[in-house]
C-alpha cells in the first residue's frame, strides 16, 4: 500500500469523531431527560403536597371518602369548553360514550349518555333505543302515560324525582314525579326531545346546585298506552330506594387552583383515588426565539430513529368514563410516586408522566399527572446534532483536502529524493556530483541528509579502492626494485661474497612484501571476524593495568605511565579486540615519541562513555590529517626502508574495533600544542553493576 492510501485511509478513519460527537449528544440528551424527569416528579410532588393540604378541593362531598364509587353507576362529566346547543342533536359533543345502560329482560330500552360541565351546569345528552316510541297523551290522564325519562337527584340527603315526558319532538321541562323539594324548581330543568331511527334522543341542561353531587336517570318504556307493563334502563330505577349514584364532575375551585401550578409547557391532571379526571390544565410553551430554525427534518430522522433513545410505549388515551390510564396512575394510585416516557408522535417526540399521591390522614385520595412533551430538549439536541455534522464534515473535507495536500507534498519530495539519488550516482556507482542536503527538520529532511553521508562514505570507500593499486603499487615498487637489482646483480656478478650480499636484500625484498600482504590480511580478517564475535561484560581497569605493565617491558625506551579511577569502569565488549586496540594505539604512540619520552594512558569518564587515551610527545598532528588517520592506507610515517612495512591499517583496524563496540576512535594535537592524542570512547555499563 502506498503512502498516499494510507493517508486516505488515516482520513477515513476519521469519521469515528462524527460517531463520538453523537455518542456524546446521546449522553447529552440522556442526562436532559434525567433531569427533565427530576423536574416533572417535583412539580408532581409539590402539587400533590398542596392539595393534601386541601382534601376538599377533591372531594367536596367528604361522604364520597367514607363509600364506596359504583364504577359502573357513577356518572361523569367532564369540563366542556362551550355550552353545546339544546336542539336534541349530538353535534358538539364528543363521539365518546360516556355510558350506556339496556334493560336486563330484553335489552331494549337501551340508554346511552354523554355529560358535560360548564358554567355551573350539567349537560347531558341522552340517547334511547325504543322500537316505538310512545308520547304522552295529554287526553288519557294530566299524568305522564307515555315513553318518559326519570332523573332522580340527592339534595340535603333527599330524594327528588323529576320527570320528563312530551307529547311530540321539542321543547321540554321538568315535572316533579315526586314530592316537591322546597327551593327548588323543577323547570330549571330544560331539554329539547328529538326522534331518531333508533328511539329518540334527549338534550337536557341542568343546574349542578339541584344534584347533591349525585344523579340518578333512567327510561321508562311503554308499548302503548293501554300497555300495562312497562320496562326501564338505566343507572337507577323505581324501586330503588336508595341515594342515587354519585355525579363526578372537576370542581371549580380544583380546577382555578390547577391552573396557578401549570408551568409552560406542562399539562397538570388530578383524578380521585379510582382514577377518574377530576381536573385539568395545559400552560402552553413559551415561543421559540431560536433564529437558526427548525432541524432539517432527514437529520432528525436520523438522529431520531438511529441514535436517540427508543421509547415503546404508546400513551394511552381516557377512557369514555373518564378514567386515565397509564403506569405512573397505578403506581401514584398505589402510594408510590414514578415517572414514564410515553411515544407522543411519528417524529421522535416523546411524552413524559410523572405522578405523585395525594394523601389525606394516610389514606391515597387522588392522584397528580404531571406531562410534558420532548420537544424542548429535542430541539437542543437535534440542533446539535445538525451542528455536530455540518461541522463534522467541514472537518472531514478540511483533514481530506489537508491529508491529500500533505501526501502529495510528501510524495513530490521522496520523489525528487530518488531523482536526486539517481543523478549522482553514475555508472559502476561512480558519484557525478555531491548530494544535496536537506535542511528540513523532519523524516525527510533526516533521510536526505543519512543519504547524503551515505554516499559520501560510499564515495570515500570508492576513492579508496580506486586508490588502493597507486598505494599498493608506490609500496610495492621499492622492494620489487630491490629484487629486481639484486637479481641482475647476481647474474652478472660471479664473486661469492658480493652474490651473498644481493641475496640478502632479495630476502629483505621478499620480507617486506610478505609483511604488506600479512598487514592487509589482518585487517580483512578482522572486518570478517567481527560479525561473529561474541561480547561479554568486563573491567577496564584490571585490563588497562596488566596491558601498561607489558608496554613497560616491550618499549624499555619509553616510560608507560597509567591513569585509571578509583572503582571499576565496566563496558561489554571482546576483551581480545580492546587489547588489539590498544596494542596499536601504543605501538602508534610510541612510533613518533622522542627516546626517553613518556607514554601516557589515561581511562576517564566522559558523558555516557569510558574514554581510554593514548598520549606522547612527539611532533603534532597536521590538522589536514586529524580526521583521516582512522581510514584505510593512510598513514603519516615517510619511511620506506626494506625491513619497515606502514601501510596505514593500524588506525583503521582501530576504528572498526570503536564501531563494533558502538564506539568511536579519535586524534587531535596535545593541548600544548605538540604531541598527539588518541582516544577510544567505549559505551559505559555502569547501570548494570550489581
Amino acid at each position: 500500500m502506498n503512502l498516499r492510501r494510507q493517508l486516505v485511509l488515516v482520513s477515513l478513519l476519521l469519521l469515528t469523531l462524527p460517531w463520538a460527537g453523537c455518542q456524546f449528544l446521546r449522553e447529552m440528551e440522556i442526562a436532559l431527560r434525567q433531569g427533565q424527569a427530576q423536574a416533572v416528579a417535583a412539580a408532581a410532588t409539590a402539587v400533590a403536597a398542596s392539595l393534601a393540604e386541601r382534601p376538599d378541593a377533591l372531594y367536596p362531598n367528604r361522604e364520597r371518602l367514607r363509600t364506596a364509587d359504583d364504577p359502573d353507576g357513577s356518572l361523569y362529566a367532564p369540563m366542556l369548553d362551550s355550552p353545546p346547543l339544546l336542539d336534541g342533536y349530538e353535534d358538539g359533543w364528543d363521539t365518546s360514550i360516556q355510558g350506556r345502560y339496556s334493560s336486563l329482560e330484553t335489552r331494549v330500552p337501551r340508554l346511552n349518555y354523554r355529560a358535560g360541565v360548564h358554567g355551573g351546569t350539567l349537560y347531558l345528552m341522552l340517547q334511547v333505543t325504543d322500537e316505538s316510541v310512545t308520547y304522552h297523551d295529554p287526553g288519557l290522564s294530566p299524568e305522564p302515560n307515555g315513553d318518559r325519562l326519570i332523573l332522580r337527584t340527592w339534595l340535603d340527603n333527599r330524594r327528588q324525582d323529576y320527570v320528563i315526558a312530551t307529547p311530540a319532538p321539542g321543547s321540554v321541562r321538568a315535572q316533579y314525579a315526586s314530592p316537591r323539594h322546597p327551593g327548588v324548581d323543577a323547570g330549571q330543568i330544560r331539554g329539547f326531545w328529538q326522534d331518531t331511527r333508533e328511539g329518540y334522543a334527549l338534550e337536557l341542561a341542568l343546574p349542578l346546585s339541584i344534584t347533591g353531587q349525585r344523579l340518578g336517570v333512567y327510561a321508562i318504556d311503554v308499548d302503548g298506552h293501554r300497555s300495562s307493563g312497562w320496562r326501564t334502563a338505566g343507572n337507577t330505577g323505581p324501586l330503588d330506594l336508595t341515594a342515587p349514584p354519585w355525579l363526578i364532575y372537576p370542581p371549580q375551585a380544583l380546577q382555578a387552583d390547577l391552573a396557578r401550578f401549570a408551568q409552560p409547557g406542562q399539562r397538570l391532571r388530578v383524578t380521585d383515588r379510582h382514577g377518574r379526571l377530576l381536573a385539568e390544565a395545559l400552560a402552553p410553551a413559551a415561543d421559540r426565539t431560536d433564529d437558526d430554525g427548525d432541524t432539517f427534518w432527514l437529520l432528525q430522522a436520523i438522529y431520531r430513529r438511529i441514535l436517540a433513545e427508543e421509547v415503546t410505549d404508546n400513551r394511552a388515551a381516557p377512557q369514555g368514563n373518564g378514567y386515565l390510564q397509564g403506569e405512573e396512575i397505578n403506581a401514584a394510585l398505589a402510594g408510590t410516586a414514578v415517572q414514564h416516557w410515553y411515544r407522543s408522535d411519528s417524529a421522535g417526540r416523546h411524552l413524559l408522566a410523572g405522578a405523585a399521591p395525594v394523601r389525606d390522614a394516610g389514606q391515597v385520595i387522588g392522584a397528580v399527572v404531571v406531562e410534558q412533551n420532548s420537544e424542548q430538549y429535542l430541539s437542543l439536541t437535534d440542533r446539535a446534532f445538525s451542528r455536530l455534522l455540518g461541522y463534522s464534515a467541514l472537518a472531514l473535507a478540511s483533514a481530506a483536502l489537508g491529508l491529500l495536500l500533505f501526501a502529495s507534498v510528501l510524495s513530490w519530495r521522496i520523489r525528487r529524493l530518488s531523482l536526486a539519488a539517481s543523478r549522482v550516482l553514475g555508472r559502476e556507482g561512480v558519484q557525478l556530483s555531491r548530494f544535496p542536503r536537506s535542511r528540513a527538520r523532519d523524516e525527510i529532511g533526516d533521510l536526505s541528509r543519512s543519504y547524503a553521508r551515505l554516499l559520501e562514505e560510499l564515495h570515500e570507500y570508492n576513492e579508496y579502492l580506486r586508490t588502493l593499486s597507486r598505494k599498493l603499487s608506490h609500496e610495492l615498487r621499492t622492494p620489487i626494485a630491490v629484487i629486481q637489482s639484486s637479481l641482475d646483480n647476481l647474474a652478472a656478478n660471479e664473486l661469492a661474497g658480493e652474490r651473498d650480499v644481493y641475496v640478502q636484500r632479495a630476502r629483505q625484498g621478499l620480507s617486506r612484501l610478505s609483511g604488506i600482504l600479512d598487514a592487509m590480511t589482518e585487517a580483512t580478517r578482522l572486518e570478517e571476524s567481527l560479525r561473529q564475535r561474541d561480547v561479554t561484560r568486563l573491567d577496564l581497569v584490571p585490563l588497562l593495568e596488566s596491558l601498561c605493565a607489558a608496554y613497560r617491558n616491550v618499549y624499555r625506551e619509553h616510560t608507560v605511565a597509567l591513569s585509571v579511577p578509583c572503582g571499576g569502569a565496566w563496558v561489554t565488549g571482546a576483551a581480545d579486540l580492546l587489547v588489539q586496540a590498544l596494542d596499536k594505539l601504543v605501538d602508534n604512540a610510541a612510533s613518533f615519541a622522542p627516546r626517553g619520552s613518556e607514554i601516557a594512558v589515561r581511562l576517564l569518564p566522559q558523558g555516557p562513555d569510558w574514554a581510554i587515551s593514548v598520549c606522547n610527545s612527539g611532533p603534532a598532528l597536521p590538522s589536514d590529517m586529524q580526521g583521516r588517520l582512522f581510514e584505510a592506507m593512510v598513514s603519516l610515517r615517510e619511511s620506506r626502508s626494506a625491513d619497515s612495512v606502514h601501510l596505514g591499517l593500524g588506525l583503521y583496524v582501530v576504528r572498526l574495533i570503536a564501531e563494533y563496540h558502538h564506539g568511536s576512535a579519535h586524534a587531535a594535537t596535545g593541548d600544548n600544542g605538540s604531541g598527539a592524542v588518541f582516544t577510544l570512547l567505549l559505551p559505559r555499563d555502569d547501570e548494570r553493576v550489581s
